[in-house]
C-alpha cells in the first residue's frame, strides 16, 4: 500500500515509517520541518536500506497535498502533523487551531478530491480532560480543557461528521497517552527543540548533564509516592498500533476512536528511578509546587485496541528508558 505520513519526519511519524516500510508498504513523508529535521530521512535510510520519499510542505498547502496524493498514488494517510505543546497552546490558541484544525481540513479536502478515503488520525488522551474515572476507556466523556486538546477534539468531531455523511470513509482516531523511548537502532528518537515539554526528554537531558536538575511538580498527590502517574507507552508499540489500525480499517468503514496505552500508570519518580538504572547516571530533581491543570493520575483502558486491532503494548518501562538513553548517546556522538 502507498501511505502518506504527514509530519512524517517527526518523532512518532518517523518510527511509524520504519514499521510500515518493514511490512512492505511504500511510505511518503510530508513535513514542513518546523519541529524536525530532514536528517531523519537519512537515518531512516540507514535503518531501512533505502530512503523513503520526502516531500517538504505544510499541511495548510492543499494544492501541494493534492499533488502529492496524486503523484505517489496514495491509498491511505496517517496524519501526524500538528502542534502539540499544551502550555504553548494556551499562549497561542490561534496558531493551534489554524495549524491543527485548518491543516486537517486542507488534508481532507485534498483527500476527497483525490478519492482517498482512509485516514488514521493522531489524536490524544487530552480529549478526555480531567479523568472522572480510571482507567480511561473510549466511553469516557470528552471534555478537553486546553486549546491543544480542543483542537484534537474538534478534528475528531469533524471526522465523525464526515464518516456520517459518506459511508466510503474509513477513519480511526488513535488517542495516545504518553509516548516515550526510541528505535532499537538508536538512530531515531525524540529530539525536541528548545526546552522539552515532556518528562522523558527532560530526564534524558539531566542524565546527560545538559540540564542541572529535573523539576518535579507536586509530591502530594493521592498516588503511591505523591507524584503524578501517567501511562507511558514505547514509541515503537505506538508505531505498531498505527499499522494495526490501517489493517483494521480495511475491513471496517466508518469512524472509530481507540486508545493506545499500556493500561498501567507509572509515577514521575518511578520513571526517574528506572532511567537512573538504565543509564547508570543520576537524575537530580527538585520538588516544585503543583502546576495548574495537572491531574493526579491518567492511564488507559486499552481493551478496545486489543479486541479490535489485535494490538497490545509489549515493551516495558525499562525498555523505554534503555532505548531513550541509547538514542541520547548516539546523538551526543553525532
Amino acid at each position: 500500500m502507498n501511505i502518506l505520513l504527514t509530519g512524517g519526519t517527526g518523532y512518532i511519524g518517523s518510527h511509524t515509517a520504519t514499521v510500515l516500510a518493514q511490512q512492505g508498504h511504500h511510505v511518503v513523508l510530508f513535513d514542513n520541518l518546523s519541529n524536525s529535521s530532514e536528517a531523519v530521512v537519512g537515518q531512516l535510510a540507514r535503518i531501512l536500506g533505502a530512503a523513503p520519499i520526502f516531500v517538504r510542505g505544510d499541511v495548510c498547502d492543499e494544492a501541494l497535498l493534492a499533488r502529492t496524493l496524486r503523484d505517489h498514488a496514495i491509498e491511505a494517510v496517517i496524519h501526524f502533523a500538528g502542534l502539540k505543546a499544551v502550555g504553548e497552546s494556551v499562549e497561542k490558541p490561534l496558531d493551534y487551531f489554524c495549524n491543527n484544525v485548518q491543516g486537517t481540513l486542507c488534508l481532507l479536502q485534498a483527500m476527497r478530491a483525490g478519492g482517498v478515503r482512509t485516514l488514521v488520525f493522531s489524536s490524544s488522551a487530552t480529549v478526555y480532560g480531567e479523568p472522572q474515572s480510571l482507567p480511561l476507556d473510549e466511553r469516557h466523556p470528552t471534555r478537553a480543557v486546553n486549546p491543544y486538546g480542543r483542537s484534537k477534539l474538534h478534528i475528531e468531531e469533524i471526522l465523525s461528521d464526515l464518516a456520517a455523511s459518506d459511508p466510503a470513509w474509513r477513519l480511526a482516531c488513535l488517542r495516545y497517552f504518553n509516548p516515550v523511548g526510541a528505535h532499537d537502532s538508536g538512530l531515531i528518537g525524540e529530539s525536541p527543540r528548545g526546552v522539552p515539554n515532556n518528562l522523558m526528554p527532560y530526564v534524558v537531558q539531566v542524565a546527560a548533564g545538559q540540564r542541572a536538575e529535573l523539576s518535579v511538580f507536586g509530591n502530594d498527590y493521592p498516588t503511591p509516592d505523591g507524584t503524578g502517574v501517567r501511562d507511558y507507552i514505547h514509541v515503537m508499540d505506538l508505531a505498531e498500533g498505527h499499522a494495526a489500525a490501517l489493517g483494521f480499517l480495511a475491513g471496517h468503514p466508518g469512524w472509530h476512536a481507540i486508545n493506545l496505552g499500556t493500561g498501567r500508570g507509572h509515577s514521575v519518580l518511578e520513571l526517574v528511578r528506572a532511567f537512573e538504572q538504565a543509564s547508570g547516571r543520576p537524575v537530580p530533581y527538585r520538588i516544585q509546587p503543583r502546576r495548574p491543570g495537572d491531574v493526579a493520575a491518567c492511564y488507559a483502558d486499552p481493551a478496545k485496541a486489543r479486541r479490535d486491532l489485535g494490538w497490545t503494548a509489549a515493551r516495558t518501562l525499562e525498555d523505554m528508558c534503555r532505548s531513550a538513553w541509547k538514542y541520547q548517546q548516539g546523538a551526543a556522538v553525532a
